[in-house]
């Protein structure tokens, strides 16, 4: 009885999100897009390795890093993104002064090399992230120890001269062996040392955990299976213990160091296909994270290692091998335990041999099914510069479909208190302008809130404070060098206006509002709002 209700429920919900993605197709091709949520996450890869996002070029130049990230950022924040990912350990190499790797050469040109004069890089990174109130997750590529095979350029301290006895060949790269547990505990080492010295919001691995596999070559790690997985079954069961033995100590160092700091991962988009596994999804992939890649995403997932998943969907809607709305579907029904981003591809836009990637709308469609999909809480872009360049127009879809302000997704698992209500001080004339002013509560003055929201409603009443059409500002993250102020600069001649604003922790969680200050604008100049006089009644004793 049992099995047959859950089997009977299973297909109605399948049947349910089948005619809803029917509908939202239908709904995009005619130019249709959901309401706006007022939390999403909306991020975007930066990737260092080779140079991808940034820097452009490598140089020592401490003046061209920061006129670049703040570009960039400025530019990410015009288009509604509120997270960036950025690759602080592109192949064993760092993007910070680090006791197990050296000086990026995607940094500076030369393995090893400092900037010159030496600043603390990721430190600035982070912050001007916050400055412009958007989420840094480090990015870790975990086990990849070189791009090539040439290693005479190789600095003493990277872990090739260091600990060459962990590094195996496999194609035309260096990777560490996950199968050495001294590997595994440098892995964890390393993330450690990132979440305990910088303000990052999240650590974040990719899909890179045992390598793609290669034809013909098989990963040369027989001799460690023998001394360390005779309890398993097969090579295959033992390289995801290994996996999982990674993700744990991982997750469990920084929730130790940090709980606040997030853990996720962007996983191979598909799990396993059907014909491997009954839970597995309706593709014809010719890999899949799980067979051939060893990471259970599911197994962490399960067992609470990890906060988010962003599953990499870089396939156009009506793929056959990989449909996107197919694999879409398949994890917002089996990814409950955790945040679930959806990774697309930007960099196959106007840039693909599938026809689909020529139309302009099919980023617009696939955000519209994360949209109307309750479980879907955002997405995350690959990669940065492939956003930036605008292929196809495509900033004009994200300008549709960002226009209007997101807090992130809160975080149930995390038990922060929530900050008091702001005190709302006035609303002042800023030469016509609305110069919003407010500071923290008393009680929470020495450690201020994460950051704060600004609400403004038309009239002379307070709406509704889930539509984000009513969020004018988010102030930077971290960051209260400058006064608690907003300057609103589109208020209209004639029209009154009540703001309200809230404080947000670190798990997004907002206070209560605080007291409301209605305006009018009037001869060009901000004042308090006067409700007209009523007129004398007559009549009566």
């Amino acid at each position: 009885m049992t099995n047959r209700c859950s089997g009977f429920v299973s297909g109605l919900i399948l049947l349910l999100l089948f005619v809803n993605t029917v509908e939202v197709s239908a709904q995009s091709r005619r130019g249709y897009a959901p309401p706006p949520p007022k939390r999403e996450f909306r991020g975007v890869w930066v990737a260092t390795v080779n140079n991808l996002d940034y820097p452009e070029r490598p140089t020592t130049w401490p003046t061209a890093h920061k006129e670049e990230w703040k570009v960039m950022l400025r530019k990410l924040k015009e288009l509604g993104f509120n997270a960036v990912i950025f690759q602080v350990r592109p192949a064993g190499d760092a993007f910070y002064l680090s006791e197990y790797a050296p000086w990026s050469e995607y940094l500076t040109g030369k393995q090893g090399l400092p900037p010159s004069p030496e600043y603390d890089v990721l430190q600035f990174l982070v912050e001007e992230a916050h400055k412009e109130g958007m989420e840094f997750h480090a990015w870790f590529n975990p086990f990849r120890a070189t791009m090539g095979l040439d290693t005479t350029a190789l600095h003493p301290l990277h872990v090739f001269n260091r600990h060459r006895n962990w590094v195996v060949r496999y194609g035309r790269r260096f990777y560490l062996n996950p199968g050495i547990p001294a590997v595994r505990e440098h892995v964890r080492d390393v993330v450690a040392e990132v979440v305990a010295k910088y303000d990052v919001d999240g650590v974040h691995f990719d899909d890179y955990f045992y390598p793609y596999p290669l034809a013909n070559e098989a990963f040369p790690d027989s001799l460690e299976f023998r001394a360390y997985g005779s309890k398993y079954k097969n090579i295959g069961d033992w390289r995801r213990s290994n996996v999982d033995a990674v993700v744990e100590m991982v997750s469990n160092s920084v929730r130790e160091i940090r709980p606040d700091v997030v853990f996720g991962i962007s996983p191979f988009g598909v799990w396993r296909n059907k014909d491997k596994d009954p839970m597995g999804s309706e593709t014809r992939a010719s890999i899949g994270s799980y067979d051939d890649l060893y990471a259970d995403v599911l197994g962490w997932l399960r067992n609470g290692w990890i906060d988010y998943v962003a599953p990499q969907l870089y396939w156009n809607i009506g793929f056959e091998p990989a449909d996107y709305a197919t694999l879409h579907r398949w994890w917002s029904l089996h990814a409950s335990e955790g945040q679930l981003y959806i990774g697309h591809a930007a960099y196959k836009v106007g840039n693909d041999r599938q026809e689909q990637w020529s139309d302009p709308g099919e980023i617009g469609r696939q955000l519209t099914l994360s949209r109307r999909n309750r479980r879907v809480s955002g997405g995350v872009f690959f990669r940065a510069r492939s956003v930036l360049d605008d292929p196809l127009g495509l900033k004009d879809s994200l300008r549709v479909y960002y226009k209007e302000p997101a807090l992130l997704p809160e975080r149930p698992e995390l038990s922060l208190g929530l900050f008091s209500a702001p005190d709302l001080r006035k609303v002042k004339n800023k030469r016509g302008k609305a110069r919003v002013i407010w500071r923290p509560a008393r009680e929470d003055s020495e450690k201020p809130p994460n950051y704060y929201v600004v609400y403004r409603f038309p009239g002379n009443t307070i709406g509704d404070m889930d539509d984000p059409r009513n969020i004018c500002y988010i102030s930077c993250i971290n960051d209260f060098s400058k006064k608690f102020q907003y300057i609103d600069p589109s208020i209209q001649e004639g029209q009154t206006y009540t703001y309200l604003v809230t404080a947000a922790n670190r798990a997004h969680n907002e206070s209560a509002p605080s007291e409301r200050v209605t305006v009018t604008r009037e001869n060009n100049r901000v004042k308090k709002f006067k409700p007209p006089k009523r007129g004398r009644r007559r009549g009566g004793n």
